[in-house]
């Protein structure tokens, strides 16, 4: 049985390992794998159709914990205890519930101190007690004694006082006064681990296609060896199609990982495949899994050829590899007539297929079908996807219509197309 220290407003966990709000979904997971042989049963809850309208959700079946991450930033935004008879809970080092120890009312009010009167829900039969990021839900004995815990009786004077001996059946920890309204908070500066992660990305282009990528990152920056200086630092940085290794290096640092493509699986569907010279090295890809990201190098140039963003959906073949990347590709639709201006449109991670082709028009060609398995002979239990080719991206489609990641392509600029503030760094390196 999990013995856990309860931390209002912030945490739930132990000397090992801690469930912080305002964490990512992925380090989450990854305390789970870390410790399976002691928290077992563990399911991932989600609407498949309808993955942003509801918070996607780890239930830890063996020891009655919820936590509840917010559909569009996967950061955690709500830690339940569902079942109090599974796991062991403390606060300030004192249990305040054990094999040994009940959760009654009067345990929750010597533990806790004073707070507001409790409020009774009707509906769910249920008294809420609420502390600052903390909140508890009581369980009345009997259906006998809900008639009298009604607003409207003895003029609502009733519902202020939980009846002596009630015991816990929910909590829940979160920020702010109200779980009802309460939001994921920014990510905590322990959860950054020396990763840098990206706000937002902006595609960068003109009117033929996209140029480059625009990264907003985040990193917990700190004095030399003093960590109490910590705090969170935001830059920005640009890559752009042509770029070199070292220029995305001292852009964006290592990457988490370097991928060798052994072949191309879409070589089939360019023009005269059998004409194209097999090359002697492999095209490379530089993996940014915290960012979302993924740059495609040239095995001959070492330029900059291709940019994918991952939205890390549930029901995608890759989800929980990459962090969402939280990208916005600007738009000019041209209207018809003679006189008529562009209208600027924005597509985002959350915009969905059909939206994108109102604004885009429909591909020409059909869609090439994109099965991924781990090997030729194991199936892939979330289907196929569609990728569909339009104004030099590539639209990866999942088959509830949201899109699972976009690649960019774009022609390296040559030496009179750069920009002036990068042609000022190349000369002062020069010098």
């Amino acid at each position: 049985m999990l013995d856990l220290e309860v931390v209002p407003e912030r945490s739930l966990g132990n000397e090992q390992w801690e469930f912080a709000l305002g964490m990512p979904l992925a380090q989450a997971i990854s305390i789970l794998q870390k410790h399976c042989r002691i928290i077992k049963n563990v399911q991932v809850l989600y609407s498949e159709q309808t993955p942003l309208s509801h918070d996607l959700i780890l239930n830890l079946t063996q020891d009655g914990i919820k936590l509840l991450f917010d559909a569009a930033n996967q950061r955690l935004k709500v830690i339940e205890v569902y079942d109090l008879s599974k796991v062991k809970l403390k606060y300030c080092g004192v249990h305040f519930n054990s094999q040994a120890i009940a959760p009654t009312i009067e345990q929750i009010d010597q533990s806790f101190g004073a707070t507001h009167p409790g409020v009774y829900n009707a509906a769910e039969q249920l008294f809420h007690l609420n502390f600052r990021g903390l909140s508890f839900s009581f369980q009345l004995d009997s259906w006998n004694e809900a008639p009298k815990y009604e607003p409207n009786f003895a003029m609502g004077l009733a519902s202020l006082q939980i009846p002596h001996g009630a015991m816990v059946k929910r909590m829940h920890i979160y920020t702010g006064n109200n779980l009802q309204d309460t939001r994921a908070p920014a990510m905590p500066l322990a959860c950054f681990l020396g990763n840098v992660y990206a706000e937002c990305v902006d595609v960068l282009r003109d009117g033929a296609g996209p140029l480059g990528l625009k990264l907003r990152l985040l990193t917990a920056g700190c004095g030399p060896g003093v960590m109490t200086d910590a705090k969170v630092r935001s830059l920005e940085r640009s890559i752009y199609f042509g770029d070199s290794c070292q220029d995305v290096l001292g852009a964006l640092g290592s990457p988490h990982k370097a991928f060798y493509k052994s072949e191309d699986k879409m070589k089939i569907h360019s023009p005269s495949p059998h004409k194209q010279v097999p090359s002697k090295c492999n095209d490379y890809f530089f993996n940014y899994f915290t960012l979302g990201v993924d740059i495609l190098f040239d095995s001959t140039t070492h330029l900059v050829k291709k940019f994918v963003l991952h939205t890390n959906y549930p029901g995608h073949y890759n989800f929980n590899i990459y962090h969402r990347c939280d990208f916005k590709i600007p738009l000019v639709i041209k209207k018809e007539g003679a006189d008529s201006q562009g209208e600027d449109c924005i597509l985002t991670t959350y915009s969905k297929w059909d939206q994108i082709q109102e604004l885009l028009g429909h591909p020409m060609e059909k869609p090439v079908v994109l099965h991924r398995s781990s090997s030729a002979n194991n199936t892939n239990p979330f289907g196929s996807t569609f990728c569909f080719g339009l104004q030099r991206m590539i639209f990866e489609v999942m088959q509830n219509n949201h899109i699972a990641s976009v690649t960019l392509y774009g022609a390296p600029r040559t030496a009179s197309q750069n920009l002036p503030n990068q042609a000022s760094h190349e000369s002062s390196t020069n010098q």
